[in-house]
């Protein structure tokens, strides 16, 4: 059976990732989406959230399965007898950075190829950066996510909003 990885932090997924997974369960028995705790990004969903959201994004996909996980992805690949690490690349710019993962990755886990797929036109200007953004000023993202990440974005801004309400009003009323 053949297994790839594909990591990320994923914050939060998007059609662009959801595209690549697609077009990975085609080429690969088994589709891993390795959901990074990224503790050091800062991330807007919590880890549980954001495994949720691309379970959400990713079940219609049968042979795809989603976990979080939180240690050195070469580890991550080994435990899931992954051969291949999936990685996108949007734009040129993208490659040296990925270049340079995989180089690290090929001494961290020898048996462990890396794979790159270039993302659809469509989505290549697509990232979860740009689409929090987006969501935090109220845009419309429904062009870039799914609809259950619309929603979550929509209600983590609205309680992000509201709460940046209530400390500016001095944390309650005055009585």
């Amino acid at each position: 059976m053949s297994t790839v990885i594909y990591p990320g932090t994923f914050d939060p997924i998007t059609l662009g990732h959801t595209d690549l997974i697609q077009r990975a369960a085609v080429l690969f028995d088994r589709v891993v989406v390795a959901v990074a705790a990224a503790r050091t990004k800062n991330p807007l969903f919590s880890l549980d959230q954001r495994v949720s959201l691309a379970c959400a994004a990713t079940r219609t996909l049968p042979n795809v399965e989603v976990r979080g996980f939180g240690s050195l992805l070469a580890e991550c690949a080994r435990e899931l007898e992954a051969r291949v690490i999936l990685r996108g690349l949007r734009a040129v710019s993208d490659f040296e950075y990925e270049f340079q993962l995989a180089n690290m990755n090929r001494v961290l886990a020898p048996s462990v190829e890396s794979l790159f797929l270039a993302s659809s036109d469509k989505f290549s200007y697509i990232s979860s950066s740009l689409v929090r953004e987006i969501a935090s000023l109220d845009g419309d993202v429904s062009r870039f996510v799914s609809p259950e990440v619309e929603e979550a974005l929509k209600e983590k801004f609205r309680g992000l909003r509201l709460a940046a309400s209530t400390e500016a009003d001095g944390g309650g009323s005055a009585a």
